[in-house]
């Protein structure tokens, strides 16, 4: 296989979408593969809805899924003289001229063609009038009214469309601006595209581009249309479904390398694996294991995918990721060592970053409050007791470690006559003020002495009062 050259080229009218992103995916993955070249273009010709603020957006969104491109980003409105040129030949050569018809003298015809039972196309009307460029004046390229234009798609199969069923195509509009059509092919042409791999939206565009390609006399590139993501109702995939916007995942506490994960899974397989490294995906991806069918986006499998991943990064790589979550907590700052620790005790039960800063409450903050119903139960006054020996003993332990601490505890338990349980829920209480939480030591190493000690006390104080 020659080089091979995927790209990417969103509008920037909106956030990056989960659909844009498993497109962009799918090139990076396939120009990684062949060890070839990414390039980001933004297709920014539509001005009137084209913002900074979607462009920065969708290069956010790039940076975060790791999507790193080779050339770019381009702008389509900076290559205006590109377009120029290339239209240029078109009309020199005949294949495409300048059309005056206004937009209410085209609706009136589509209407009456319709009336007559006829497809409501552009009839032709300025094809032989030898227009030149002019106020008001678009330019349409001359369509084949005969024959037929086969798309050999890589993932579809063979598609044949009839060319009387095209019509012509605006390639300039009145103001200048190349259309979609005309412009992602010059685009495609000029920086040696050589496979297109995109959302089947665009099966339809593309008969008119491989009509453009060979107007132009260009050789085709490749095409993969890759079929759209539903929601659960088998709809296609929109708000209602939850978020669509890849950054919103992010704000929802789902790791980037999860994101990637399950994108790739909608709609490619690689047997039955589920969970990929980055790694893994370069090396195993190809065309050939993308599905004809829709793929339908699960949450509940995303969130598997997510706690897994989770669960698999060192813990200490979560930190930074972990930083946005905890400060909109409002928890106080603590060393990195610390929260490294604490998050290690909690990855096998989170499945989002979200879930780990709620659930690392009693680590961060300076005095846990007890649910009432945990208090009432385990902090009683038959605890007094084994309470206050446990702390004459944890205030006299060195080294403060898991293997000692597992030894005083024994020792309190047998001293006092009660079994290890008895003791355990209290003492959980008193550090977390909840029943449930990770093992009893892992938390006593995260906390330290000094922590454990203090909140001990309190228990003891709150034993006091009743």
């Amino acid at each position: 296989m020659d080089a091979v050259i995927t790209r990417f080229p969103p509008s920037p009218t909106g956030f990056l979408h989960i659909g844009g992103a498993r497109t962009a995916l799918f090139n990076w993955l396939f120009a990684r593969h062949h060890k070839g070249k990414f390039i980001l273009r933004i297709e920014d010709t539509d001005v009137a809805r084209s913002t900074e603020a979607s462009i920065k957006a969708i290069l956010d969104a790039m940076d975060w899924l790791g999507l790193d491109w080779d050339e770019g980003p381009f702008f389509q409105t900076k290559r205006l003289d590109v377009y120029a040129e290339y239209l240029g030949k078109l009309v020199d050569s005949r294949k495409a001229y300048y059309c005056d018809c206004t937009p209410e003298d085209l609706e009136k015809r589509r209407q009456a063609a319709l009336a007559a039972g006829r497809k409501p196309k552009y009839d032709g009307l300025c094809r032989g009038k030898g227009l030149g460029p002019g106020p008001d004046r678009v330019i349409r390229f001359r369509c084949p009214d005969v024959g037929t234009t086969a798309l050999n798609d890589l993932i579809k199969g063979p598609i044949f469309f009839e060319n009387s069923e095209l019509d012509d195509l605006v390639i300039q509009r009145s103001d200048g601006m190349p259309t979609y059509n005309f412009a992602v092919v010059v685009d495609d042409i000029t920086m040696d595209i050589t496979h297109v791999i995109r959302g089947d939206d665009h099966v339809n565009n593309t008969p008119r581009q491989i009509l453009l390609y060979q107007a132009l006399g260009i050789p085709l590139p490749q095409f993969a249309h890759v079929p759209m993501i539903l929601g659960e109702d088998k709809t296609r995939m929109s708000k209602r479904h939850g978020a669509t916007s890849v950054m919103a995942y992010k704000e929802m506490g789902y790791l980037p390398e999860a994101v990637l994960n399950y994108l790739v899974r909608l709609g490619w397989s690689h047997g039955d694996q589920e969970i990929f490294s980055r790694d893994e995906l370069i090396e195993k991806f190809s065309l050939e294991h993308v599905g004809k069918s829709a793929g339908v986006f699960n949450e509940e499998k995303l969130l598997w995918v997510n706690a897994h991943h989770i669960k698999e990064r060192p813990a200490e790589n979560l930190v930074p990721f972990m930083e946005p979550f905890l400060e909109a907590q409002g928890y106080p700052e603590k060393p990195a060592r610390f929260i490294g620790k604490a998050i290690g005790t909690l990855q096998p039960r989170v499945r989002t970053l979200v879930e780990m800063a709620e659930s690392m409450r009693f680590y961060m903050v300076d005095e846990v409050c007890y649910d009432p119903e945990a208090a009432r139960k385990f902090l009683t006054p038959a605890m007094r007791d084994p309470l206050n020996r446990l702390i004459a003993c944890l205030e006299e332990l060195e080294p403060f470690d898991e293997e000692n601490l597992e030894k005083t505890f024994n020792q309190v338990v047998a001293e006092m006559g009660i079994k290890l349980g008895k003791i355990a829920q209290p003492v959980r209480v008193a550090l977390t003020g909840v029943t449930v939480s990770p093992g009893l030591f892992e938390i006593i190493d995260v906390l330290g002495k000094d922590t454990v000690l203090k909140r001990l006390r309190r228990a003891m104080e709150h034993l006091g009062a009743l």
